[in-house]
């Protein structure tokens, strides 16, 4: 398998879901929603959040690494969420905000196990956006989303991030947000010509087939197939379109 940092770089009209496991911890769930996922043409799973402890973070990992070869890539929420049965780690600097824990304190908390450990880690730009909601993100962590309105300073702060030498841009809506990331938002970010991750209050199709149009490489799905496991009978008719499109 190719490494993922190479997969993102690739990727065309890439989807992930996020698994939460706090809210996913039972194997029943769990592989209930593997088996949908793989049917669904899912590119990646995304294992992380805001509160989890770690045998929960654990447990949920192993079980999902036991149970597909969907790449799995750990989106931590806190030090403590690291593992090398995942194919690689996101390694999130939160730029948006300036809290030092989220930019680079708990990093080197965490750095010496990370190294002893045989994984991809891949540096991520992180920044929250405003999605209409305080989400948990900008909670535990204490800092500010950006406005949804401010485009030049999500397009200076993620330049800011490919210039410290970042490999990925994440730009976050948040759990359970109520509006997106802007199209415009991202199609100026998508400019830097790094991956760009994009999540938080996407419901629908058409968002997903907005935001790869505006430049997203991997769109994120969590609390709403956390809600309707049906989306992604949807998600699976659009994976296939794009599949057929790549082909012709």
């Amino acid at each position: 398998m190719k490494d993922i940092l190479t997969s993102f770089t690739e990727i065309i009209n890439g989807v992930a879901v996020l698994i939460d496991p706090d809210k996913m911890n039972s194997h029943q769930k769990l592989l209930s929603l593997i088996e949908k996922c793989e049917e669904a043409l899912i590119d990646y799973f995304f294992i992380g959040g805001s509160t989890v402890k770690k045998t929960d973070f654990e447990n949920v990992m192993n079980f999902i690494k036991s149970n597909t070869s969907i790449p799995v890539v750990i989106f931590p929420g806190s030090n403590n969420q690291i593992s090398e049965q995942a194919n690689a780690m996101l390694y999130l600097s939160l730029l948006s905000g300036r809290n030092p824990d989220y930019l680079i304190g708990l990093h080197v908390q965490s750095v010496e196990e990370i190294h002893q450990k045989n994984i991809e880690v891949i540096p991520t730009a992180y920044l929250l956006i405003d999605g209409g909601t305080n989400s948990s993100v900008a909670y535990v962590s204490q800092t500010t989303p950006i406005p949804r309105t401010q485009v030049s300073i999500a397009r200076k702060t993620s330049m800011a991030g490919k210039f410290q030498g970042k490999k990925v841009i994440y730009l976050d809506a948040g759990s359970g947000a109520r509006f997106s990331v802007p199209p415009v938002m991202i199609e100026e970010v998508s400019k830097l010509e790094l991956p760009l991750i994009i999540g938080g209050g996407i419901k629908s199709i058409n968002q997903i087939n907005q935001i790869h149009k505006s430049g997203a490489h991997i769109v994120v799905i969590g609390n709403h197939i956390e809600n309707d496991l049906s989306f992604l009978e949807e998600i699976k008719k659009y994976k296939t379109r794009s599949k057929n499109q790549e082909v012709l």
